[in-house]
């Protein structure tokens, strides 16, 4: 139980410090380094256009939660973990 709701909260906040980047990640080369997401998108975007969805717990690299979003034309997409949409992908992912 506890386990989930930890895992919820590292989730909402990986999607909160994604949504302010206006969607735009960088390249996987400085994934380890530092955050990857500049900017985050808010906006729903349809599953059927979604890929695949991962999400980066805070750590050493990066103080943010990051969700970001792999489209079916290969973009990635940092989302913002606060909005409703995107809670709801999260709590999907989580209760697997």
């Amino acid at each position: 139980m506890m386990g989930k709701a930890v895992a919820a909260a590292v989730l909402t906040l990986l999607l909160i410090s994604v949504v302010g980047t206006q969607g735009k990640a960088m390249p996987r080369s400085a994934i380890e380094l530092r955050c990857q997401c500049i900017d985050t998108h808010s906006k729903f975007i349809h599953p059927k256009f979604i890929q695949n969805v991962n999400l980066s717990p805070s750590g050493p690299h990066c103080k943010n939660v990051e969700v970001i979003a792999t489209l079916k034309d290969g973009r990635e997409v940092c989302l913002e973990p606060t909005a409703p949409w995107v809670k709801l992908i999260i709590k999907a992912i989580l209760d697997k």
